[in-house]
């Protein structure tokens, strides 16, 4: 009989979400604004070494292989269980953003503002998914390079988060600022 692997589990998650990522690109509107390439290669960058920290074992060496938390079923399972509740919030703004979304910070071709859904709880609802998604991740791999990872990715997605927020304040000078007031960045009511 084969044994649950809530790592196998974790990593079929972000590849479904991955998946989704790359199917949305054949349903977009046209671009007629983007972030510039240096800022959206550094964030590349950044990215694939947060998510590379976070599930690569090439990191174990020194402090960043010492487990933060047991290496239990049961912490795992709570992993899984908070990197899928993560992911599916990210796919449900990501299906909510419809042909407006991009993966890189852009203006689209009449490009609508998205208030409703996931949108309605937070201004980067994508990127407060992926968040609870790599924390779930992080605690299901319980090893201080996972946290060190999830730090980085931070750190990129609030320098991507800053450049959308200039350019939806440029595209909807009105409603923009009245959906910041109204609307927290990444959590509801706190941040």
């Amino acid at each position: 009989m084969m044994r649950f692997d809530e790592l196998s589990a974790i990593a079929w998650t972000w590849e479904g979400l991955g998946a989704l990522w790359l199917a949305g690109f054949a349903f977009t509107k046209r671009t007629v604004s983007k972030e510039p390439l240096g800022p959206r290669a550094a964030n590349i960058a950044t990215g694939f070494l947060g998510f590379a920290m976070l599930g690569m074992p090439w990191f174990d060496w020194g402090w960043l292989g010492i487990r933060f938390a047991p290496d239990t079923e049961a912490v795992r399972m709570a992993g899984l269980i908070v990197t899928v509740c993560g992911a599916a919030f990210a796919a449900w703004a990501r299906l909510k953003l419809g042909t407006n979304w991009s993966g890189r910070p852009s203006v689209k071709e009449g490009h609508e503002l998205i208030m409703n859904g996931p949108y309605a709880l937070a201004r980067h609802p994508i990127y407060t998914g992926l968040l609870l998604g790599v924390a779930g991740t992080a605690l299901a791999v319980g090893k201080w390079r996972a946290v060190v990872g999830v730090l980085v990715l931070a750190i990129a997605f609030a320098a991507k988060m800053r450049q959308e927020e200039r350019m939806m304040l440029q595209t909807f000078p009105e409603a923009y600022p009245r959906y910041r007031e109204r609307v927290k960045a990444l959590i509801p009511g706190i941040l």
